[in-house]
């Protein structure tokens, strides 16, 4: 069974260092919080809010050891007025036997304000 593992985390400038730190944080967090091994990841698709263009997350992403063979994509959030500024996310497509209800989605920094109802630790 294939299950989807939401996640984001927000940055503070526009930087390629701070793109790549936060998305690594972000999945490897994603990662630890439900018991994820690479080879159970079926594909990630990482979005970014308009404003950050400084380095492609999924570079990030393949830069994990081990994560090299996972596919990965990225792509730009819709631009709606008053959404959240500086914000990258994760779709994580994991083969796992746990069910919608046990999968733990995990929100980082200002994005801790998207899904409050998700956030468990």
């Amino acid at each position: 069974m294939i299950r989807g593992i939401r996640g984001a985390t927000t940055i503070t400038e526009d930087s390629a260092s701070q793109i790549l730190l936060e998305t690594e944080k972000l999945v490897l967090a994603m990662a630890k919080e439900n018991d994820i091994r690479p080879e159970d990841v079926a594909s990630v698709i990482v979005s970014t809010t308009t404003d950050i263009a400084g380095a492609f997350p999924a570079k990030a992403v393949r830069s994990i050891p081990e994560w090299t063979y996972v596919p990965v994509m990225c792509t730009h959030e819709m631009d709606v007025p008053g959404a959240i500024t500086m914000c990258i996310r994760v779709l994580m497509h994991v083969n796992t036997d746990k069910s919608q209800r046990d999968v733990h989605h995990v929100y980082l920094n200002e994005a801790k304000k998207l899904r409050p109802d998700l956030i468990t630790s």
